[in-house]
C-alpha cells in the first residue's frame, strides 16, 4: 500500500489530517515534501509550457512523485 497523506508538526509530533486505519506497530517509511517549497517550485515555473491550468501542473508533480 502506497498513498499520499498531509501532516501537521505539533508538539514534535507528525499529526494525520485523515485517519490512517492502521494496524498498531506497523513500521512506514516517510517522504517529507514541505508543501510551501513545493508551491513555490510550482509558480517559479509556471507559464514556461504555455498557459497550463495550475490544477494540473500539481498533479503531474504529485504523480511524478510516486514513480
Amino acid at each position: 500500500m502506497s498513498r499520499v497523506i498531509r501532516v501537521k508538526y505539533r508538539g514534535g509530533v507528525l499529526v494525520p489530517e485523515e485517519p490512517l486505519n492502521l494496524e498498531e506497530n506497523k513500521e512506514l517509511l516517510i517522504k517529507i515534501i514541505d508543501v510551501e517549497e513545493k508551491r513555490k517550485i510550482l509558480e517559479k515555473y509556471r507559464g514556461i509550457l504555455g498557459r497550463v491550468d495550475p490544477k494540473l501542473i500539481e498533479e503531474a508533480i504529485e504523480e511524478a512523485e510516486h514513480l
